[in-house]
């Protein structure tokens, strides 16, 4: 149970991925965490970076701190920690952020690199991004989905694909691990979003979350998705449903139709590959429209990302 505190702005909520408290009389502070691990050795301290981070960005903030928990594995050598660190050293400086406190230590009950990052930023309290829609809003996307799976099936199932993928474009597709990310994203799209949500587990089945929330429904034109063509191909090869599947580092952004032509002028601008796909509706319907035709959009059963890793 928790105590009522007045400080508390919005506490754990299904659908809204960080907390948001009081901090000052302009601002608020807003806090997530999250677990690290089912990733790439050679790249955990990206992972450990961007994951909570970006649930921060979403929400209006830059990641201004972390306090970083690594629990590793018996072997793990002087070497491995060092090269967690760099990396992880280097994403911060990218980022202004600055590494405040944690926990490192070796334990035999832990078979692989584990972590847990909880990130925290501050806001101006009429720059706050809630992942919340009203009628007639755009939904655009970054960077196109599936992502997150094909890029783990490349570092975990590479001789798998190599039924289908040379070696050079399984390379290719791995090192699509630097997509897996929306601060960015999140950071230029705030000032026109009315807000923001991380395409994690369950891929587009997020938008029902944000359905929910909002009290309203929405189109998705499934011809307007986008997927990078070595994607396609892992997708096609394993069976799985794209609009399903965690794609970490594709963004949602709920746009008032306004903004949104000056919203994706801006993100490709900056390299980041971003379309409209849908819209959020008044009536409570949830649809995919394909081939000109409604269907009733799928709902987050399993991820088949969450099955092979």
């Amino acid at each position: 149970m928790s105590v009522n505190d007045p400080k508390i702005v919005v506490g754990p909520k299904e659908g809204f991925d960080a907390a948001v408290l009081e901090y000052d009389g302009k601002n608020y502070l807003v806090i997530a965490t999250d677990p690290i691990l089912g990733v790439p050795k050679e790249h955990f301290g990206f992972f450990t970076y961007h994951f909570a981070s970006s649930d921060v960005a979403v929400f209006g903030a830059m990641p201004k701190w972390l306090i970083v928990n690594l629990l590793l594995p018996n072997g793990t050598t002087e070497e491995d920690l060092n090269s967690v660190m760099r990396e992880l050293n280097a994403e911060c400086k990218k980022y202004g952020t600055s590494i405040i406190g944690g926990h490192t230590g070796v334990y035999s009950t832990t078979r692989n690199f584990t972590a847990t990052t909880t990130a925290i930023g501050i806001v101006k309290k009429d720059e706050l991004r809630l992942p919340l829609a009203k009628p007639g809003d755009d939904i655009v996307i970054t960077k196109g989905i599936a992502i997150e799976f094909a890029v783990g099936a490349a570092w975990f199932r590479a001789e798998e694909l190599k039924k289908i993928l040379s070696p050079s474009q399984i390379s290719s597709l791995q090192e699509m691990y630097t997509l897996e990310t929306v601060v960015k994203d999140a950071s230029l799209a705030k000032k026109f979003a009315r807000g923001m949500h991380d395409v994690t587990e369950g891929g587009l089945t997020t938008l029902h979350e944000i359905a929910d929330n909002s009290e309203v429904g929405f189109e998705v034109y499934y011809e307007k998705l986008h997927m990078p063509p070595l994607v396609k191909k892992v997708v096609k090869f394993y069976g799985v449903n794209a609009l399903t599947v965690s794609s970490t580092g594709t963004l949602i952004i709920i746009s008032p139709q306004e903004n949104t032509s000056k919203l994706i002028k801006v993100l490709h601008s900056h390299g980041i590959n971003a379309s409209t796909v849908g819209k959020f509706t008044e009536e409570k319907e949830r649809v995919l429209i394909k081939k000109g035709r409604k269907e009733e959009f799928p709902k987050f059963e399993k991820d088949a990302y969450a099955e092979m890793y």
